[in-house]
């Protein structure tokens, strides 16, 4: 582009040397060999002399925002050409939708493109970008399906590559069957591009064998280049290593992911739409363990310009992952706030309502977590279905298992299908609500009858229903089903045994014809294994399998075989005190409060009681020592050298008074040392 320009500068002004001086021809002279050696800040100088002259100079005008451009002095341009704009009219369109899409006014820059007086390849070029950019693929697809049909020229692979982007962007984001386009695979960036279609399809395998793919010709592509050192190989397959670590994560190989996206994250690449996705995919990884580890990657998803290189539901994704950090950090009022903004951002969408709701419900606000969840359900009706599931859950945490019910009775989208129908009957069943669980199998049946009679998943609700009627004694109405069941398949003997037995209640006379299906009884001995059956799990006994007889084996003659040793019977031990003389108890065998000469315990004396004195007291010396059972005993304490009083009953059971050492005339009083006896229980 720049050097069309300047050749186009020298040809009009080649006219002007001659009658307008030397010095103007000059600088055109300088600007024309700065463009061709890519100094675009000397060009800069040399033009500013030139409109210094002639200040509407379209040429260079033009020149000048090139230069600006090349110097990735965007704003400064697209400031030269609003200035300009009457000067310059269509001349500058490219430049100006170039410059407001690098500026990220992408909407800007569609409006430019499309009122362009004329749609050229380069501006075909830019307005795939911008497509892309907005997310519009199917326009985007063709616009560069155009661009590869009708252009041929050496960019032609890299349109390839474009649109093998937007083909992977189609896959990932709006879930489109991928489609042949008979692109190639022999660059790394279109195998890389193929690999990410086929994740968007769930084909992980194939995804992570073309990535391995891609990694090889990245290295292959930049080994030979001697300007490339290892560190450059390794930052230019970042973002390779990082969709590997992704494929890694959805085939469950968390570990394996974590440890190549910790790699990623090392090597610092420079573009922060890659830190972004590889950090927040460490924090999903997390989730609420290594919560510090999680608040240090938040921190990279964060980086100025993150919102223009990453994708709508990318950045959606993001979000809602702070948001759910901020709960497991315990910030209730910061979980609060980011999943309000999500909610105003995206009105109906789910998450950012669940979300506050599993706040709730660690706060222990349940009630109020129900209201959030019915409020939701009664706005957004058509994205009720995840919301009416969390609510019958909090329902069920209350122990309101019927409410729960009609709340999954109201989904519309899972009312047929046959988890939700094990669902409601197991709660039915729960409740004892044997009725409303029998109405849930009606209602089911009823309609895979309209509108898949005779499919596998109809005849087993049909079943499933015969044998929860006759569980719960309800054979009268398990009839009509079983008899559909027996219609579709008159050799199923299992079902036709309960027909007849469902029949015995209510017409004997049908459960006798209807018996005459049966097979006889020899016929179904024949087709009974019993070893099978004696080696089944429910069997109580197993026959021992008798030995394989070979001919080294075979059984000898009468007299020939080895005789067995009898094991000697051992005598059985008698007690020490066994007299042979004495004739033994006949009622030896039963306890003694059964015998016949059992008459109780004895109800008697009491037994002696043990003194509670000094250690080494007894009842008789503690009797003695009681001064109260002396008749001359005065009151007072005895003086040293006294004599002892009478002697008391023995059957006194007075505890006396702990006794003491009486004390030397004349001397102080001491507390004797206090010794603990070898061997004893404690005293003094």
């Amino acid at each position: 582009m720049c050097t069309f320009l300047f050749r186009r500068s020298e040809r009009i002004h080649s006219a002007k040397m001659a009658s307008g001086g030397l010095s103007v021809a000059s600088l055109w002279t300088e600007v024309n060999r700065c463009g061709q050696n890519g100094d675009y800040t000397r060009a800069l100088k040399a033009l500013t002399k030139i409109l210094h002259e002639n200040r509407d100079d379209v040429t260079a005008l033009h020149c000048k925002i090139v230069c600006l451009v090349q110097n990735g002095s965007f704003k400064e341009a697209l400031n030269v050409m609003n200035t300009h704009s009457k000067v310059l009219g269509s001349e500058v369109v490219f430049e100006k939708a170039y410059c407001e899409y690098r500026l990220n006014r992408v909407e800007s820059a569609l409006k430019t493109i499309e009122g362009a007086p004329e749609q050229t390849d380069k501006l075909k070029e830019l307005y795939g970008q911008v497509l892309y950019r907005l997310e519009r693929y199917d326009d985007c697809k063709s616009v560069y399906t155009d661009l590869i049909r009708n252009s041929q020229d050496e960019y032609e692979e890299e349109r390839k590559t474009n649109l093998a982007a937007v083909v992977a962007a189609m896959s990932q984001w709006e879930k489109a069957p991928l489609e042949d386009l008979g692109l190639p695979e022999s660059t790394y960036e279109l195998c890389y591009n193929a690999a990410c279609a086929l994740i968007g399809q769930g084909q992980l395998t194939e995804a992570f064998n073309k990535l391995q793919q891609a990694e090889e010709l990245c290295r292959v592509s930049l080994v030979d280049d001697s300007d490339v050192t290892e560190e450059d190989i390794e930052s230019e397959l970042a973002v390779i290593h990082s969709q590997m670590a992704y494929v890694m994560q959805l085939q469950g190989r968390t570990d394996e992911a974590l440890q190549l996206y910790n790699q990623v994250i090392k090597l610092k690449p420079s573009d922060v739409g890659l830190l972004a996705v590889t950090a927040n995919n460490i924090i999903t990884i997390n989730k609420d363990q290594n919560v510090f580890d999680s608040k240090k990657k938040v921190k990279l998803t964060n980086a100025e310009g993150v919102e223009y290189k990453l994708a709508k539901k990318q950045l959606q994704a993001i979000d809602f992952n702070k948001a759910l950090l901020a709960m497991y950090t315990n910030q209730a009022d910061q979980c609060r706030k980011l999943s309000s903004s999500l909610q105003s951002q995206n009105p109906g969408h789910p998450r950012p309502v669940l979300i506050q709701v599993a706040q709730l419900c660690r706060e222990k606000q349940h009630s109020r977590a129900i209201e959030l969840l019915q409020q939701f359900s009664d706005q957004h009706p058509e994205s009720a279905s995840g919301i009416k599931l969390t609510m019958a859950q909090l329902y069920l945490i209350q122990g309101h298992v019927t409410k729960a019910c009609d709340v999954l009775r109201s989904i519309e989208e899972f009312k047929h299908k046959s988890g939700m129908v094990s669902a409601l009957v197991t709660m039915y069943s729960h409740e004892e609500d044997i009725d409303s669980a029998i109405d849930i199998f009606k209602q089911a049946i009823g309609h895979y009858q309209s509108e898949q009679p005779g499919s596998a998943a109809h005849l087993a609700l049909v079943r499933e229903a015969a044998n929860f009627k006759l569980k719960y004694g309800r054979k009268k109405e398990a009839i009509s089903d079983l008899e559909q069941l027996w219609k579709q398949n008159t050799n199923d003997i299992h079902t036709l045994a309960q027909l007849i037995s469902a029949y015995s209640l209510v017409d004997t006379d049908k459960a006798k014809s209807l018996s005459k299906h049966l097979p006889s009884a020899d016929t179904m001995s024949f087709n009974v294994d019993v070893d099978e059956l004696e080696n089944s799990h429910g069997a109580t006994y197993v026959r021992k399998k008798a030995a394989k007889v070979t001919g080294e084996n075979l059984p000898k003659e009468q007299g020939q075989g080895e005789i067995k040793k009898k094991k000697k019977k051992k005598k059985g031990k008698l007690p020490k005190n066994y007299d042979p003389k004495a004739t033994p108890d006949p009622e030896r065998w039963l306890p003694m409060r059964e015998r016949t000469y059992y008459r109780g315990k004895k109800k008697g004396k009491k037994k002696e009681q043990i003194g509670k004195g000094t250690q080494g007291a007894t009842a008789g010396a503690s009797a003695e020592l009681d001064a109260s059972k002396t008749a001359s005993s005065p009151p007072t304490s005895p003086r040293p050298g006294s004599a002892s009083g009478s002697s008391a009953a023995p059957s006194s059971n007075v505890v006396p008074p702990r006794q003491q050492k009486p004390a030397a005339s004349g001397a102080t009083r001491k507390k004797a040392p206090q010794k603990k006896k070898k061997g004893g229980k404690g005293g003094w």
